[in-house]
């Protein structure tokens, strides 16, 4: 059963499509990253996909449940978290978890069980009683995650949902979304490649309206081509003597011992480094093969999709 289907999903404003032809379909738990670029159509398939937007043309399915021919009980299978946290800054956290609940249609003998949990999940039970808006950022992230999922969805979407943390709360809410993904389906956007590389198992990249890529992180990374390596040597010569051997287009020392070799591609250039460091006692002591940026994907990507 398909947790999410998208079909021929179109949708215009005025006369200008944002997005034409969209389909994805998710069958699995786990974290799925939607990327794309500022006006490429991924805020818009967002919006249609939570039920905010209605579609111009096709159709979007959560479980089985078509969203706009049943949008109540599709979209009880639906937690959003927004970029612009939904929060209530002058309700303490269990009231405004409460309300949350409420909106959510939860059975109200239920809800004081769901609040409890939610909490626990989150790690914000002893922030209950405190008003939200004398949390931190990161703990008011926490609370919007709370939202998402308090009425156990089997879909959360969320729209950067690490934005502005600082390393401490960024490690800690990407724990906490890998385990909401444990039992449902997470549908990340985020503008920060590191952040879909560190927590995805599967990327959609929408780009000018279309699908330009649809696949798992492990495709994805065959597009993460070498193409350069660093060297550690103990005894280095001087940059000439790495420039003339075949293959090495450009060479940079880092400091005194270590130096990275930019090479052409579908060249074995690491064996003829190591050869030429015995051969000349540079006595290298490490040598790593670095690999191209997500950055650098995306743009390939991009612009394949432009072509086409």
């Amino acid at each position: 059963m398909s947790i999410l289907k998208v079909s021929n999903l179109s949708h215009r404003y005025s006369m200008n499509w944002a997005i034409r032809d969209i389909n994805i379909e998710i069958n699995e738990t786990g974290i799925v990253g939607l990327l794309g670029s500022n006006g490429a159509g991924k805020s818009t398939t967002m919006n249609i996909i939570c039920g905010a937007l209605t579609q111009s043309e096709g159709t979007v399915s959560i479980n089985e449940i078509d969203l706009r021919r049943d949008p109540l009980r599709a979209k009880q299978e639906i937690g959003f978290l927004p970029q612009i946290l939904p929060l209530y800054t002058d309700l303490t956290v269990d009231e405004y978890l409460r309300y949350a609940a409420e909106l959510r249609l939860l059975d109200k003998k239920k809800i004081g069980a769901a609040v409890e949990e939610v909490k626990e999940k989150c790690q914000i039970s002893h922030f209950s009683n405190r008003l939200i808006k004398n949390l931190s950022g990161g703990y008011k992230q926490r609370v919007g995650i709370a939202q998402s999922i308090i009425h156990k969805p089997s879909l959360v979407v969320m729209d950067e949902p690490t934005n502005g943390l600082d390393p401490n709360q960024l490690i800690e809410v990407r724990k906490l979304i890998r385990e909401i993904a444990q039992d449902r389906t997470v549908l990340l956007s985020s503008h920060v490649m590191s952040e879909i590389h560190a927590l995805c198992r599967d990327i959609i990249m929408i780009e000018g309206g279309r699908v330009i890529f649809s696949d798992s992180i492990d495709a994805f990374n065959n597009y993460l081509q070498p193409q350069s390596l660093l060297m550690h040597l103990e005894n280095p010569p001087v940059s000439n003597s790495l420039q003339i051997i075949d293959g090495v287009t450009k060479v940079d020392f880092l400091s005194e011992k270590q130096v990275r070799i930019y090479f052409e591609q579908g060249e074995d250039i690491a064996e003829r480094l190591i050869s030429a460091s015995v051969a000349h006692g540079w006595r290298l002591r490490e040598i790593n093969l670095e690999k191209g940026v997500m950055e650098d994907v995306f743009k390939q990507l991009s612009t394949q999709a432009n072509r086409a």
